[in-house]
């Protein structure tokens, strides 16, 4: 297994603990790092053929300062489903650790994860409108869900790189944060339908950039709506695509409420409840991006975590 990379902002050096920097770009065709912002690489993880898991890595950022994301790019090995990246309050694991249990739905609400950038394809990307920067602070603790699919007859090394490029020191930018819901009341019994939804207090002078949703295989649809009006839908949740208000005057919710809704078919032979698996449980997430924000803003089913 590789050591985890992290590449501190502006500034190069030399180190191989997690969440250090490395003067070299990572080997195996990664892609290098920014010339401003940072760089995280996850350790390889075997998979053995036809294998299908979940796992988490969970480090610390090298950085010293606040930075201002413009701009998150990633590539994953081939074979890889989806990465997401999660922030947290404080560490809920040490450096260095892979985890099947990734505690996404765990943590209590004064230290839920917050979902911070995600990619189902090969390479992805999420870039800020002009002028805007995701808040990164110093010395982040994080960490990186994979969900790996190897359909190939051999064992598969896979790992996952995040690219951050960062507004300059001394540039200014507006401060952008996720706004996530969370829905922990799903439970549909075996072969039936079901359904989860929430209802969830927006601030007034929040602008959106980009919105979408998040489910696990048992979704049939997922929706999101500013009063009578539906801002997204979509009846794919292996790909929901997203919405996005690139340029003024973006997306305000009108009505003040984020509504969300997912819409399940458990046909599995087992109740599902909420859970991080993909294969077993399922997730009702509405994933969107707005500023000007102090902080990320999460609420679970309804409630707005102070």
């Amino acid at each position: 297994m590789r050591h985890a990379l992290a590449f501190a902002m502006l500034t190069f050096g030399c180190a191989s603990d997690p969440g250090m920097m490395m003067m070299n770009p990572p080997p195996g065709g990664d892609p290098p790092p920014p010339a401003t912002g940072f760089q995280i690489v996850t350790p390889d993880i075997r998979l053995a053929a036809g294998e299908e898991k979940t796992y988490c890595y969970f480090t610390t950022l090298g950085i010293d300062q606040v930075a201002g994301v413009k701009r998150w790019s990633s590539k994953m090995t081939a074979g890889s489903h989806h990465m997401i990246l999660y922030f947290t309050d404080t560490a809920t694991q040490p450096d260095g650790t892979i985890t099947e249990n990734c505690g996404v739905t765990g943590g209590g609400l004064a230290n839920a994860p917050v979902w911070t950038y995600a990619a189902q394809t090969v390479e992805g990307e999420m870039k800020m409108p002009d002028g805007v920067g995701m808040t990164v602070k110093a010395k982040q603790p994080l960490f990186v869900q994979m969900h790996y699919l190897n359909a190939s007859p051999n064992p598969l090394d896979a790992h996952v790189t995040i690219n951050a490029d960062t507004w300059a020191a001394g540039e200014s930018y507006q401060a952008a944060a996720a706004y996530i819901t969370f829905n922990t009341m799903i439970d549909i019994p075996a072969g039936q339908t079901g359904s989860a939804q929430g209802s969830c207090t927006v601030p007034a002078s929040a602008s959106f950039f980009t919105l979408s949703t998040h489910a696990h295989q048992f979704a049939t649809h997922t929706e999101v709506k500013d009063g009578a009006s539906t801002v997204f839908a979509s009846d794919d949740w292996e790909h929901p695509g997203a919405t996005n208000w690139m340029t003024a005057p973006h997306y305000s919710f009108s009505s003040g409420k984020m509504t969300y809704r997912c819409d399940y078919m458990n046909f599995s032979s087992a109740r599902v409840k909420t859970g991080d698996s993909a294969k077993t449980d399922e997730m009702c997430m509405a994933v969107g991006y707005f500023f000007p924000a102090a902080k990320p803003i999460r609420c679970i089913n309804s409630f707005v975590v102070p």
